[in-house]
This record gives structure tokens, C-alpha cells and sequence, in this order.
């Protein structure tokens, strides 16, 4: 059996923020009744997060739990303990009704880091990056530039976005081109 890779292998760049793939990270997409006292009861088990409002994203060490819409979530946990959070995830949901499906293969992971993060991803998503409108702990699901992506912020001067992995090679020229040093930056400062 093969062993499984990035999509670019750790591919990284310099430019006024860093731009770096983030190698492969677990992810379960969960999809059912985010009210049920047993989704909230599973979620907490496997990942020590509770669930996420909406638009909000949860940490806990190495796992986390974000909100995707009004009935889905991803769930992120290490690589190597995917397989065993899916399993866990199935056997406390046993007999509702939901969906968990591991998405890990199928999604790669960007962190962009550095004073001016907001002002790559204003560049090129259609959302208010102004610390007022957006902060730490919230996510957004939108286009970049032509692909879909998911981001947030893990911290003010770090943002990690996810995209599929079919399109990676695109996103990481998008993110690239938009941290080369071209003049004044510093619109969110």
C-alpha cells in the first residue's frame, strides 16, 4: 500500500506574509441534526469541542470542530486518527440520521502568516476582512479568485484556508501572487 501524501508536498513561499501547505490533516465531514442532544454528545467525545455557532470555529489541541451550514460541520482531528473518529462518530450517532464521511484525501490546507494575512484574503474573496467584521474563531465559506475555500483565523496574523485538493496547485499560485511585494500594504493595520 501506498503512503499518503500532501497535494504540494509542503509547498511554501515567501513573500510580504508566508504562504505554506499544510501537509495532510484529518477531516470528517459530519452532516445531521446539530441540535440533537447525541450529535452535540458525539462531537464533544471525539474532539473535547463542543459545537460551533454559526460561522464560528473551535480548537482543542490538535482537533477542532467549524461550522459549515446550518446542518454540516467539519471536523479535524490528526491524520492517523481519522479512521477511529469516524468510527467513534458512527457508533454514538448510531440510529439518527446523519452523514460522516472522511474528506481528508480529497482537501488541502494553507496557512498564510504575517501582519497583512487580512489583506491577502481580501484580495481575493468577496468578504469584509476588517478586524471589526472578522476575528479569530470565525470561519467563511466563499469563492477564491475561481474555487471554492473555507478560511479562518487561528490568531491575528494567521489565517488557514482549505480548498480541494484538485485544485491546490491553484490556490497556492493565487495566494502566492497575492503576497508578492508589489508596494503598500497594510490596509487592515
Amino acid at each position: 500500500m501506498s503512503s499518503a501524501v500532501s497535494a504540494l508536498g509542503g509547498a511554501r513561499y515567501e513573500g510580504y506574509v508566508r504562504v505554506e501547505e499544510q501537509g495532510l490533516r484529518g477531516m470528517i465531514t459530519l452532516r445531521g441534526d446539530l441540535n440533537s442532544a447525541k450529535m452535540k454528545k458525539a462531537v464533544l467525545d471525539v474532539t473535547g469541542v463542543k459545537l460551533p455557532k454559526q460561522r464560528e470555529i473551535l480548537h482543542e489541541g490538535d482537533k477542532a470542530v467549524a461550522w459549515m451550514s446550518p446542518d454540516e460541520l467539519l471536523v479535524m482531528v490528526p491524520y492517523d486518527a481519522v479512521s477511529e473518529t469516524l468510527a467513534s462518530l458512527e457508533k454514538a450517532l448510531k440510529g439518527n440520521h446523519f452523514l460522516a464521511v472522511i474528506v481528508s484525501d480529497a482537501r488541502a490546507v494553507f496557512c498564510l502568516s504575517g501582519d497583512d494575512v487580512r489583506e491577502i484574503v481580501a484580495k481575493l474573496c468577496p468578504v469584509d476582512m476588517a478586524p471589526t467584521t472578522f476575528a479569530p474563531g470565525q470561519i467563511r465559506r466563499t469563492r477564491m479568485a475561481q474555487i471554492a475555500a473555507a478560511f479562518w483565523m487561528t490568531s491575528e496574523k494567521q489565517i488557514e484556508i482549505v480548498c480541494f485538493r484538485s485544485v491546490a496547485q491553484y490556490a497556492f499560485d493565487l495566494l502566492k501572487d497575492a503576497a508578492e511585494p508589489r508596494g503598500e500594504v497594510g490596509a487592515f493595520l
